[in-house]
């Protein structure tokens, strides 16, 4: 028998970890922090989850991976992480080549994603917008949701992926950050509006039309996540800068969670004497789809009795 702080070490553990230090042959990398596995290629591992889209199966840990890929009891589960002693892993100094970002196979219909944006509430007319634009896409493996990012010469050059029915997420294989998805509807608007991801920035949009407001002719920028918003400007809204240097206003629409918050504060000062920085986080909710669904369900005409 373990004890419940044994189980509870044992759980600690995610698949990559496992895999990199008992298993480093059986790890594919994909992209940015997106791995598979090579005994089952549509086993994705990011963010610290992993998904077995195959088999519509998931988890956190490397003991839920032993047990429901593995087919392993818990015991023997258990046994195969608390028992061994990992390697110790050798460092190399070898240079990996960058990848060129190459888009994936795409879906000849766009019915899933659209119904999977639509769900979180975000507006068809800025649905169609995007697809028309070359903006979103659906991928033909997974039926992903596909947000695509373009330099100034409008070349495709990042990829941020959103599963339509669990919870992965990760980008799609060469991305660069510095071209995350945006939407630039005036090049001659100094403003620009900053979110954490593509469906906040999409969100917000849909507050805007439900307000009577222009939609169109804001510009919007995701950064593709927080993760590199420490004491620098992140690096899509760096690269947006430089390509944009006429925007003088950032509006921050990050989450209203201690990242979003303290992300929020770093940005601010790395940008001071550049621009003038307004931190604006949704009114309710923990980011602005939460708060978008909030006000869609306000709307909601209430159900009249009958007595």
């Amino acid at each position: 028998m373990y004890t419940n702080e044994e189980v509870q070490k044992a759980r600690e553990m995610d698949l990559f970890t496992y895999l990199q230090n008992y298993e480093p042959d059986n790890l594919k990398h994909i992209s940015g922090n997106v791995y598979r596995t090579v005994d089952h290629d549509s086993l994705v591992i990011s963010n610290g989850k992993w998904c077995w889209f195959s088999q519509g199966i998931g988890g956190h840990s490397a003991l839920d991976y032993l047990m429901k890929v593995r087919n392993m009891r818990f015991p023997e589960a258990m046994e195969k992480i608390i028992g061994a002693s990992p390697p110790v892993m050798k460092i190399t100094s070898k240079v990996i080549p960058k990848e060129v970002f190459v888009m994936p196979e795409l879906s000849d219909s766009t019915w899933r994603t659209e119904s999977y944006l639509k769900k979180r509430g975000i507006d068809a007319e800025i649905i169609k917008y995007c697809i028309s634009k070359g903006l979103i896409f659906e991928t033909a493996d997974y039926h992903n949701v596909l947000f695509v990012g373009y330099d100034k010469d409008n070349k495709p050059r990042y990829g941020a992926l959103r599963s339509t029915w669990s919870d992965f997420k990760g980008d799609s294989r060469g991305s660069d950050k510095r071209y995350s998805f945006k939407l630039i509807g005036n090049r001659n608007e100094k403003t620009v509006h900053v979110f954490e991801s593509a469906p906040d920035l999409l969100s917000y949009a849909t507050l805007l039309k439900m307000d009577g407001l222009k939609w169109q002719e804001q510009n919007y920028l995701s950064l593709a996540g927080i993760s590199d918003a420490g004491s620098v400007i992140p690096r899509a809204l760096q690269q947006l800068l430089e390509d944009y240097p006429q925007i003088r206003t950032v509006h921050l629409h990050l989450d209203n969670d201690p990242p979003g918050r303290k992300a929020s504060v770093a940005i601010t000062a790395a940008l001071e004497g550049r621009c003038v920085v307004f931190d604006v986080p949704p009114p309710e909710g923990k980011d602005f789809n939460d708060y978008l669904k909030i006000e869609k369900a306000k709307q909601k005409p209430k159900k009249t009795e009958v007595r």
